[in-house]
C-alpha cells in the first residue's frame, strides 16, 4: 500500500479509520516526523461521536464487545499491564535496564511512566489509555491506613495531605463494623477528591504469628472479623464511586522472601482460615479489584495460579471485578493472563511483549485475553476518570481527622486497670516517659504510610485534655530526641522504618518527678512494616533499657503510693507477661493515626469509655504461638550463578502445620493459657449479659440466639457480644470453639439494657471435607457459647442437628504437592 503523505485528507481518513499502529504496519515506509504530527492533531480533533460514526467502537457508547473485538492484539497487551512505576526523585530507566532503590532491584519499568505526565503525582500505578477507543487510563494508589501520594508538588504551593487513619488492627478491635464503614467513607472522599480512581487496600490476610512485619495493615487472626470489617470498610470507601483492591490474595502471612517464599498448606486451612475472610469480603461487598500475592501456595505463584484466580474467586464465590498482581509480582506474564490475573501491575514492556507472542504462539488463547480485557473495561467504565468527575483537591480534612480521631478511641483497649486507676481526674500533674510519648507512632511504614499534616503526640494530646505535663521531664525527652534525630542517616530504603532511637535513662529524674507529679504515665513504641518481619529480642521483647524504664518508674512512684501506666502504642502483639505485674494500668492504644493523642487522651481522661476488644491473642510467650516454630520458613541455595536481590529474596518454604489451628482456636482447643485472650478487654463500667436463649432445642434450617445487655455500673459504655461454636468432631478434626457471630451495643448509659439477636444459619455449622470437596455440617450435638471473650463465657446453650448438611460443593484446589504433617487435638 503506497500513501500520499502530503494529503491531509488521506491522513484524516486514516485517523478515522483505525489506529496508528495499524497504519505503519501496513505501510511500505515510516511515516516523516512532520506528517506523524499532523496524524496527532487531526486525531485529536475528532470527537468520540465522530469516531463512533466512522465505525469505531468507544467505551461506553458501543457494546463492550464490539470494543474489545475492534482492539488489537497490541493494544489489549497494552491494557492489561500496567503503565509502569514512577519513583519519586529517579531518573527515567532506559529501556530495558531496572532500577535500584535502597538496594532493592526492580525489574524495567514501562517508559511511559516517565513520558506521560501523571495525573496524581505518588500514586501507585496507571493503566494505559487507549484513545482511539475512548479508554481513558486509571489511577491506583496506595494505601491501608489513609491515601499515599505526594503531599507537595512542582511549582505550586498548595500542599496535598491525607488523612492518616487507624491501622486496620485498630479498627478490628472496635468490633464495630458500622464505626469502619463511616471511616471508609471518609477515606473514599479523599481517594475521590484527590482524582484516584482505586484504592489499593485494605489488606485482611490472617495474624498467623506476631512477629508478621505487616500485621498492623491487617485486622485479626479470625476470618469472620477479619472479612467483615474488609466488606464494612469497601462499601464506605466505593460507597463514594471509588474503587478498593482487597489483598494480599492469600497467604501472604509474613515479609521474609515474600516474592520468593513457597506457602505448603492444605486446602482445609486454606478454604477455613486464609481464604474464608475474602470470600465474605466479595460476597458481602463486591470490592472492583481482588489483588494477588507475591508468595507460591504449594509450589504455583497465587498470581499464575487458575484455580485460586478463577476456579474459586470468580467461579464459586461470584467475584465481578478484576484481579491485579501486587507491585513486580509473579514472574509468567502468559501464565498470569491464563489464570485469570487480568492486569499485571505496574507493568513493563517485556510483559506485554510476551503476552503477544503467546497470543501468536497459540499458548495464550484470545478467548483468555479477550476475557481479562473485558473485565478490566467494566471497572473503567465505573471509574470517576471515565465519568468526567471534577475532582477538588481539596477533601474535608478536619471533618476526617474528627472521624479519625473517634475511630481511634473506640478501638482502644484497657488491658488492665487496678484499683480503678483510670481515669484520670482533669488537671492532674503527669510525668511523661518514653521516647514514643513525644514521637507518637501514627502507623506503620512502606505502602503503609500516609503523607499527613500533622501527628498529634501524646504530650499534645494531654495537654488538649487539660493535664499538666511536668515540664522539666518534658523538656528532657524534647531535647534528647532533637538531638538523636539530627545525627540520623538520611534514609533511602523505602521498606525500612529509620533506626530507633534508643530510650533516654530518666533515672537521674525519677525522685523528684515522683514527688511532684500525681502520675506516671509510660509510652512504649513499636513500628514495623512492607519488606521485613519483626524481630523478638527489642521487639517483641521489651529491651533492657525499656524493662529499666518500667521497673524504676514503678518504684519510684509506687513508693510514694501513686499510679503507673502504660500506653502500648504498637503495631503488633508484644510479650507483657513478664512486666505487667509491675503497672496499675495499661492502655493498648495500637497505632491511632494522626489524631494519636488526643484520641489516647479521650481514654486516659474518661471523656471516651474504652470498649475496644481484642482481635488478635496477646500470648504469655512467644513460644505458645502455634506456627513458632515454622515462622517464617526455611531458606534454601541461590541457584548457580544468580546474585542475590533484597527485592526477590531467597528460595524458601514455610509449611502451615498448625493447620486450622490459628490464634484463639489453638490456645483454646489446647487449653493453653494466653496473657490476654480472644474478645479480651475491660471498661470503666460493668455489663451482665442475660436471658440468653436459643430458638429450639433442634436446628431446622436456622436458630436464633437472644441476649440481653445491661449496664450495671456508673457511667455509660459500650459492651461487645461474642458468640462461638462448638461443633461435633467425631468424623474430622475441629477446634473446641470458632467464633460465629458478635455485635457491639449502642452507648448505654447506667442501668440501660440493649437486647440483641443472632442467627446461625446451615453454613456457620459447617467444616470443610477435603475428601468430599465440600462445606458439610455434621449430625450431633452442638454448643453455642455467648460471652464476651473467648475465655469469659456467660451462658452455654445446646442444639441438636439430626441429618447432616452439605452446605456447599466446591472444586478440589490448591492441592498440596507434598504430605503435611498437621497439628491434630
Amino acid at each position: 500500500m503506497n500513501i500520499n503523505y502530503k494529503s491531509t485528507l488521506t491522513v484524516a481518513l486514516i485517523a478515522l479509520a483505525g489506529s496508528l499502529s495499524t497504519v505503519q504496519a501496513q505501510a511500505t515506509k515510516p511515516l516523516p516526523a512532520q506528517s506523524k504530527a499532523s496524524l496527532k492533531k487531526v486525531r485529536a480533533s475528532v470527537t468520540a461521536e465522530q469516531k463512533a460514526s466512522m465505525g469505531i467502537p468507544q467505551l461506553g457508547k458501543a457494546p463492550l464487545s464490539q470494543v474489545v473485538a475492534a482492539m488489537t492484539v497490541e493494544e489489549k497487551s497494552k491494557l492489561v499491564v500496567g503503565m509502569g512505576f514512577k519513583m519519586p526523585g529517579m531518573p527515567p530507566p532506559k529501556k530495558g535496564e531496572s532500577v535500584n532503590i535502597g538496594g532493592f532491584t526492580l525489574p524495567p519499568s514501562d517508559p511511559a511512566a516517565y513520558e506521560i505526565p501523571e495525573k496524581v503525582p505518588g500514586a501507585a500505578g496507571r493503566t494505559h489509555p487507549i484513545a482511539r477507543l475512548g479508554i481513558p487510563s486509571i489511577t491506583v494508589s496506595d494505601g491501608p491506613a489513609g491515601l499515599r501520594i505526594e503531599p507537595h508538588r512542582d511549582g505550586k504551593t498548595k500542599t496535598y495531605y491525607a488523612t492518616a487513619f487507624p491501622v486496620a488492627t485498630l479498627l478490628a478491635s472496635s468490633w464495630d463494623t458500622a464505626l469502619v464503614r463511616k471511616v471508609g467513607v471518609a477515606f473514599g472522599n479523599e481517594v475521590r477528591e484527590y482524582g484516584v480512581d482505586i484504592l489499593l487496600a485494605p489488606a485482611l490476610n490472617i495474624h498467623r504469628n506476631p512477629l508478621g512485619g505487616r500485621n498492623f495493615e491487617y485486622y485479626s487472626e479470625d476470618p469472620l472479623v477479619a472479612g467483615s470489617m474488609t466488606a464494612a470498610i469497601v462499601k464506605g470507601i466505593q460507597s463514594n464511586g471509588v474503587g478498593t483492591s482487597i489483598k494480599h490474595y492469600a497467604a501472604n502471612n509474613q515479609e521474609t522472601n515474600r516474592n520468593s517464599v513457597n506457602t505448603v498448606v492444605s486446602e482445609r486451612a486454606m478454604r477455613e482460615i486464609y481464604l474464608r475472610g475474602f470470600e465474605l469480603a466479595v460476597k458481602q461487598s463486591q470490592p472492583w479489584t481482588v489483588m494477588s500475592s507475591y508468595n507460591k501456595i504449594n509450589g504455583t505463584y497465587t498470581s499464575e495460579r487458575h484455580d485460586l484466580q478463577t476456579t474459586i474467586l470468580k467461579d464459586e464465590w461470584g467475584f465481578k471485578g478484576l484481579v491485579m498482581t501486587d507491585w513486580f509480582g509473579g514472574r509468567d506474564a502468559v501464565a498470569q493472563m491464563n489464570a485469570g490475573n487480568d492486569l499485571l501491575m505496574p507493568g513493563g514492556l517485556a510483559q506485554s511483549d510476551a503476552i503477544v507472542a503467546a497470543v501468536k504462539d497459540g499458548s495464550l488463547k484470545m478467548s483468555q485475553l479477550d476475557a481479562n480485557v473485558l473485565r478490566i473495561l467494566k471497572i473503567i467504565l465505573k471509574s470517576p476518570t471515565y465519568r468526567g468527575y471534577k475532582y477538588s483537591d481539596a477533601p474535608d480534612l478536619a471533618g476526617h481527622a474528627k472521624v479519625a480521631r473517634m475511630a481511634a478511641a473506640q478501638g482502644m483497649i484497657l488491658l488492665k486497670n487496678d484499683d480503678s486507676s483510670l481515669p484520670l481526674a482533669a488537671g492532674k500533674k503527669l510525668a511523661v516517659f518514653g521516647n514514643t510519648s513525644y514521637n507518637i507512632i501514627a502507623g506503620g511504614t512502606g505502602s503503609g504510610d500516609v503523607n499527613k499534616a500533622y501527628t498529634i503526640s501524646l504530650v499534645q494530646g494531654l495537654t488538649n485534655a487539660g493535664f499538666k505535663v511536668q515540664e522539666t521531664l518534658s523538656k528532657s525527652y524534647t531535647d534528647y530526641l532533637a538531638d538523636a534525630k539530627s545525627k540520623q542517616p538520611k534514609q533511602t530504603n523505602f521498606f525500612m522504618p529509620p533506626p530507633v532511637i534508643p530510650e533516654m535513662d530518666p533515672s537521674s529524674l525519677l525522685s523528684q518527678e515522683a514527688d511532684g507529679a500525681d502520675a506516671a504515665l509510660i509510652t512504649i513504641g513499636r513500628n514495623a512494616g512492607e519488606g521485613a518481619d519483626r524481630k523478638l529480642p527489642n521487639d517483641y521483647y521489651l529491651s533492657d533499657a525499656e524493662k529499666g524504664l518500667i521497673k524504676g518508674i514503678s518504684d519510684a512512684f509506687h513508693s510514694k503510693g501513686k499510679k503507673v501506666i502504660v500506653i502500648l502504642n504498637i503495631g503488633g502483639v508484644i510479650e507483657v507477661a513478664s512486666w505487667r505485674d509491675s503497672v496499675d494500668g495499661i492502655v493498648l492504644a495500637w497505632q491511632p493515626g494522626l489524631e494519636a493523642g488526643n484520641a489516647i487522651a479521650d481514654i486516659l481522661s474518661g471523656k471516651v469509655n474504652p470498649s475496644g476488644r481484642l482481635a488478635t491473642t496477646f500470648p504469655m510467650d512467644y513460644p505458645d504461638v502455634p506456627s513458632a516454630k515454622n515462622f517464617p520458613g526455611k531458606e534454601f541455595p541461590l541457584p548457580e550463578g544468580q546474585k542475590f536481590n533484597p527485592m526477590m529474596g531467597r528460595p524458601s518454604e514455610v509449611t502451615y502445620e498448625e493447620g486450622i489451628y490459628v490464634g484463639y482456636r489453638y490456645y483454646d482447643s489446647f487449653k493453653v493459657k494466653p496473657a490476654y485472650e480472644f474478645g479480651y478487654g475491660l471498661s470503666y463500667t460493668d455489663f451482665k449479659l442475660s436471658d440468653i436463649k436459643a430458638s429450639s432445642k433442634t436446628f431446622n434450617g436456622s436458630i436464633t440466639v437472644k441476649v440481653t445487655v445491661k449496664n450495671t455500673g456508673k457511667v455509660a459504655g459500650k459492651q461487645v457480644v461474642q458468640l462461638y461454636l462448638s461443633a461435633p468432631n467425631k468424623n474430622i478434626d475441629k477446634p473446641a470453639q470458632e467464633l460465629k457471630a458478635y455485635a457491639k451495643t449502642g452507648l448505654l448509659a447506667p442501668g440501660q439494657s440493649q437486647f440483641m439477636i443472632f442467627t446461625l444459619k446451615p453454613s456457620d455449622l459447617a467444616s470443610f471435607y477435603t475428601d468430599k470437596a465440600a462445606w458439610i455440617a455434621d449430625a450431633g450435638d452442638y454448643k453455642i457459647n455467648v460471652g464476651v471473650s473467648s475465655r469469659d463465657i456467660a451462658k452455654t446453650v445446646s442444639f441438636k442437628l439430626a441429618s447432616p448438611i452439605v452446605t456447599e460443593k466446591v472444586h478440589t484446589s490448591l492441592t498440596p504437592e507434598v504430605a503435611i504433617n498437621e497439628l491434630k487435638k
